[in-house]
């Protein structure tokens, strides 16, 4: 979900098939758009973003320029960082990400790095919309699932481990919490968020039976789940099958490791 300079760049391939528009003022656009991906190359953002600015200024309805001058905005975005400038960069990508979806509804690049800029903000339930929203125009959108359960996981995480603390309990020490009256009223509250997030997560597994992010969410999420159970054998339970999804992670990224290092040598080789 990710908006960087690997994605927007990809896009010039399909710039190819609009170049070719009759028009002076529709040149010109096309023109501008040219250069601000060149300039976005070249890491000369304030460059890049009045050229795709020019370009949409040229030409209102033509949705690449903006969807360029939005991802320009949100490459510049810097998670986390609180200050005035910083702020106003993601409200101009979200402002320039609408007026795309206004063009074109079903944009799910642009839904999808409205989602991402929430994320980021750790504006949760907007988040979630949005990310709902992308799997409702993309089934098959594993980060936006994907996303869904690392939500999940980060809203019940924190009140868990305050409740432990309250309780005396350390981060290392077994569960389930020891209170029951605390531990059933952690379960009503969080145990319906952390379920849907394990749903999500197996969805984007669905998607993709090597995604070991997820995989590395289900054994956080398992163990979530694990410390609200009401007896040590289901606490073990979702525990035993935690460390199977770390041990799954753990082989995947070794084969992916092994693959990526075999190719590059397969170049060399060619080479």
């Amino acid at each position: 979900m990710k908006m960087n300079r690997t994605a927007i760049v990809g896009l010039v391939a399909s710039m190819a098939l609009l170049v070719s528009a009759t028009g002076c003022t529709k040149l010109q656009a096309r023109d501008h758009v040219n250069k601000g991906v060149q300039a976005f190359k070249s890491a000369k953002y304030a460059e890049a973003v009045e050229h795709f600015k020019s370009a949409s200024d040229l030409d209102p309805t033509f949705p690449y320029a903006r969807l360029y001058l939005a991802s320009a905005y949100m490459s510049q975005y810097i998670p986390g960082a609180e200050s005035p400038e910083n702020v106003e960069m993601a409200k101009s990508a979200y402002n320039e990400f609408q007026k795309v979806l206004e063009m074109d509804p079903q944009s799910k690049l642009a839904i999808a790095s409205i989602a991402t800029l929430y994320f980021h903000q750790k504006k949760w339930d907007e988040s979630e919309k949005w990310n709902q929203k992308l799997i409702s125009v993309d089934s098959q959108a594993k980060e936006a699932y994907y996303t869904l359960g690392v939500i999940a996981w980060t809203r019940s995480f924190s009140k868990r481990m305050e409740a432990r603390a309250k309780l005396g309990m350390k981060p290392e020490d077994p569960g389930p919490v020891k209170d029951k009256k605390i531990r059933e009223g952690l379960a009503t509250d969080l145990l319906p968020t952390i379920n849907t997030g394990i749903d999500h997560l197996k969805k984007a597994l669905a998607v993709d039976a090597r995604y070991d992010d997820a995989m590395a969410y289900m054994n956080l999420l398992l163990r979530e789940r694990s410390d609200l159970q009401d007896t040590k054998e289901a606490y073990k339970a979702d525990q035993d099958e935690a460390d199977k999804w770390v041990q799954n992670t753990l082989e995947t990224k070794k084969q992916k490791q092994q693959e990526a290092a075999s190719k590059q040598q397969q170049g060399i080789v060619k080479e």
